[in-house]
């Protein structure tokens, strides 16, 4: 006899895993199946060159919801989570921007390039520490629906309104300026120094098809602003042994829950022939029943892919066809014989234990980013650079290092070529780029690993490369994402649920939605919708 499940979890990427941890921690029956050999999905950690442990695709952590880390007891499975020291930014010219984790210090380092940049940068941080306060409670609820007579919607609404309210007027202006305008636009006004201009305003470009002049950048600044690291605000860090560790605890922790794990499963289909959805069939033609299916893919992959269009409302497809998924970033990992030195500030140090940002002034990220509007990849790219073997030396032999290169910006749809064919090029650009700042680079390299949008696609199963599962624009958050009117992770087959990036509250290696869409679920499980 066929078992059934209570719940089919689609792909053990963070936030599918999350889910299940949630859902099984309930006393529910389980089941976890990823297409890939190992679970992690786009967070994992491979040995790609011997003796060389790659995070392949996400590099950092800091997003992930601290509620998640404590009720998941991620700590007893593993996690350790190692704070990076700083951003170092280096520049053609022989000089540098540091940016420290110690704010005072910070201050002092702004201070040489501009007295006044260094007062405006307490009263900056001032204001993002608010505004990170304001948004900070959207990320543990499921979005109301602001155009329902619900009590339990209208009840949030207030609630929500009242938390606003407390904050203040000005902060009310301050996030709706912060919501609408550029990042450059926002920073102009408080800074004067390119440089620190630039690093400030590339984290509202990542994973998003914008550049740092185009409107709603400065959202997206604040969403990465809002990381958090034992309870202290923009901190970022590094997982010991790569971040497969991270999705290896939260597995072995929903595993302690009586969670099921299947790898090499790859879902078909989403079997939904009289209504509900019951249950997978694998590409293998084997089928699974279950009286829930959750899918942690992104939402075009789910509804243009695994369901049947037959079941859907033409309108709901439109909008799914409609919603924005452009891929825009690539991946560089770098085996290493000896650490970059880098012109600007030679030798080793602690610049080289934090992140480095190449981001030298707001022209030189506008101009990578006209490269992408005309269908090519950036000539000289936004590059954001870890060197994790600095302080986890597990993850490289003695002496070597291993180094993680973000890129921006690289289109999955490019006017001439095919990024198969054009990998090389584009990995021989990156590289390029970085040996202007570090000229013993190419001659450190022993190997080297070039994911592009294309390949993001094929292997990890991002649908256009998009680390996201569709850009975080105004258009596409909180109560519209993905599609108005389907922003509490059901969908309009019932007992068919979405927990990936693609829901709110958006990407990042976060966790919220795989653990709101589970508390969602469970309370329909309460109310007697699932049976």
């Amino acid at each position: 006899m066929a078992v059934e499940y209570d719940a089919i979890i689609i792909g053990a990427g963070h936030n599918g895993l999350v889910n299940a941890a949630y859902l099984a921690r309930a006393g529910k029956r389980v089941l976890i199946l990823e297409r890939r050999p190992i679970v992690g999905g786009a967070a994992v950690t491979e040995e790609i060159y011997p003796g060389f442990k790659y995070s392949v695709c996400s590099y950092v952590v800091s997003l992930l919801r601290p509620e998640i880390i404590r009720e998941l007891d991620l700590a007893r499975y593993g996690l350790e989570i190692l704070p990076l020291d700083g951003t170092f930014t280096p520049m053609l010219d022989g000089h540098y921007l540091m940016r420290w984790s110690d704010h005072a210090q910070t201050r002092r380092e702004i201070a040489r390039h501009s007295i006044a940049d260094a007062e405006a940068y307490e009263e900056f941080g001032k204001l993002m520490y608010h505004m990170a306060l304001l948004v900070k409670p959207l990320l543990s609820m499921a979005p109301p629906s602001p155009t329902s007579l619900n009590p339990g919607d209208l009840i949030q609404f207030a609630r929500l309104a009242k938390q606003l309210r407390d904050h203040g007027g000005k902060n009310l202006y301050d996030l709706t300026k912060l919501m609408t305008v550029s990042s450059a636009d926002f920073l102009d006004a408080w800074f004067e120094t390119e440089v620190l201009k630039a690093t400030l305003a590339a984290s509202g470009i990542i994973g998003t098809f914008l550049g740092p002049r185009s409107p709603g950048t400065a959202y997206v600044m604040l969403h990465h602003y809002m990381g958090e690291i034992d309870g202290v605000f923009r901190s970022w860090g590094f997982v010991r042994g790569g971040m497969g560790t991270l999705t290896q605890a939260i597995a072995r922790a929903a595993q302690g829950f009586g969670a099921e794990v299947r790898t090499e499963a790859e879902v078909d289909q989403v079997i939904a022939k009289n209504g509900p959805a019951t249950g997978v069939a694998l590409s293998s033609g084997e089928e699974i029943q279950g009286r829930v299916v959750v899918s942690g893919v992104d939402p075009k992959r789910t509804f243009l892919k695994l369901v049947d269009p037959s079941r859907l409302d033409p309108e709901f497809l439109d909008q799914v066809r409609k919603y924005k998924m452009r891929g825009s970033s690539g991946k560089v990992n770098l085996a290493l014989s000896e650490l970059p030195n880098f012109t600007c500030l030679p030798g080793d140090g602690p610049h080289l234990r934090g992140a480095i940002s190449i981001s030298p002034s707001l022209d030189y990220l506008e101009r990578a980013y006209d490269d992408a509007k005309y269908g090519d990849f950036s000539r000289r790219p936004y590059l954001d650079i870890l060197i994790p073997s600095t302080i986890d030396p597990s993850l490289a032999p003695p002496g070597k290092h291993v180094m993680s290169i973000f890129v921006q910006y690289a289109p999955y749809h490019l006017k001439q070529g095919t990024w198969k064919d054009r990998r090389e090029e584009f990995g021989d650009g990156v590289i390029d780029t970085l040996a202007e700042y570090a000229p013993n680079l190419k001659s450190a390299i022993l190997h080297r690993q070039v994911l592009t949008p294309w390949d993001l696609e094929q292997e990890f199963g991002l649908t256009e490369g998009n680390i996201f599962h569709g850009e975080l624009s105004l258009d596409q958050i909180f109560f519209s994402r993905p599609i108005p009117g389907w922003a509490r992770y059901r969908t309009p087959i019932k007992n068919l649920y979405l927990c990936g990036s693609g829901t709110h509250p958006g990407g990042g290696v976060m966790g919220a939605p795989g653990r709101l869409a589970a508390l969602e679920i469970l309370n329909d499980w309460k109310r007697g919708k699932i049976r």
